[in-house]
């Protein structure tokens, strides 16, 4: 029994060393390498590019108060439209002491100036009535006391203007009514009732009341590197997809390229404007994140073969032209890419088969 135990370990050790030697063997043997072989075909290539930017309105303006004040009250909320002079808020009047106080001169000053021109032109018309002064002097004292009425209305009006931001002769166009400037949307109401606001003036900008924008004329701004934009020319098309809407994009037309380059993150970048040509009833939002493709060059119908096919050797470029003894290494003579096939120009023809990447054998 011990003997046959023995005879069968001994044999299981000689076809683990038997089956280790053939495994051995087998691998050391030179393996035929083969290769994918690629046909040269007639096909269509664009080079393009994508522009990151986005989606904003051209026209958008910002609402601003022509007095100083604070919001009384907000008429329009954000997201709502407005028509051109519609009220969007009101403001109570924060009176400026020096302007106020001069208006207030101004006022006291033409009562004095009209009661003398009324007192003259009394005086006046009582003689007249009795002959004794000539028509002449009766017309110009009385235009005197025409004048100084205006006068007085118009200082009158000055002082209401800057206590109350309105005057009575002109209530309808009151400078305490903020009105929209634009017919469009309001994309922003930055502002609430007990905010105090400032017109614009030399030292200041003002404070926006509303931002208000035609979201019916919109516009894709982005930038683009200085090594395309030399491709690149007014009226081309560009195609617009935007992330925030899945599977939706658009068409634009390139309208304006930057001449002047702004550096950013240490490339030089031209400012690009495309006009916007989506779907009306599509919903687009201002600011909206967009990608722009543009086609900067195009051939129709050329010799191409995949980039992996080509071998670069100094300013050369060759491929392996299949023939009845192999591959042979053959020069090419290349044009634009789209990054995955690319045109042949010269030194190969339509339907030859050329040599491209090795094929892997799986283990």
């Amino acid at each position: 029994m011990k003997k046959a135990l023995k005879y069968i370990v001994v044999t299981l050790i000689a076809i683990i060393f038997l089956g280790t030697f053939i495994f051995l063997f087998v691998k050391s043997k030179p393996k035929e390498v083969s290769y994918h072989e690629l046909t040269v075909e007639r096909t269509d290539i664009q080079r393009t590019t994508v522009v990151t930017g986005k989606i904003v309105p051209r026209n958008e303006v910002n609402i601003k108060p022509q007095i100083n004040g604070i919001i009384a009250e907000l008429y329009k909320e954000a997201g709502q439209p407005v028509e051109r002079g519609e009220v969007i808020a009101k403001l109570t009047v924060i009176p400026d002491m020096n302007s106020l106080s001069s208006a207030q001169s101004r006022v006291r000053l033409a009562e004095i100036n009209l009661k003398q021109a009324q007192t003259n032109f009394d005086r006046e018309k009582a003689l007249f009535e009795k002959n004794l002064v000539s028509a002449e002097e009766y017309d110009q004292v009385n235009q005197k006391l025409q004048q100084a009425k205006e006068e007085a209305a118009a200082a009158q009006d000055a002082l209401e203007v800057v206590r109350d931001g309105v005057s009575k002769a002109n209530a309808k166009s009151s400078s305490t009514l903020v009105r929209s400037t634009i017919t469009g949307l309001i994309l922003d109401i930055p502002v609430k009732v007990g905010n105090s606001v400032i017109q614009a003036n030399t030292m200041n900008d003002g404070t926006t009341v509303a931002t208000v924008a035609n979201m019916k004329d919109l516009i894709f701004d982005g930038q683009i590197d200085e090594t395309e934009v030399g491709a690149l020319s007014e009226g081309m098309p560009v195609e617009i997809s935007i992330g925030a809407l899945q599977d939706y994009s658009f068409d634009a037309m390139l309208e304006y390229i930057s001449p002047k380059a702004v550096e950013s993150n240490g490339a030089n970048q031209f400012e690009i404007k495309a006009a916007v040509k989506a779907d009306p009833n599509q919903q687009i939002r201002s600011g909206y994140s967009a990608n722009a493709e543009i086609v900067l060059q195009k051939v129709e119908q050329v010799l191409a073969v995949s980039e992996s096919a080509l071998e670069f050797s100094g300013d050369s470029t060759f491929v392996y032209l299949k023939g009845a003894d192999g591959f042979v290494r053959t020069p090419v003579t290349t044009g634009i890419s789209d990054g995955i096939n690319i045109e042949i120009k010269s030194g190969l023809n339509e339907g030859d088969v050329v040599r491209g990447n090795q094929i892997i054998e799986e283990k």
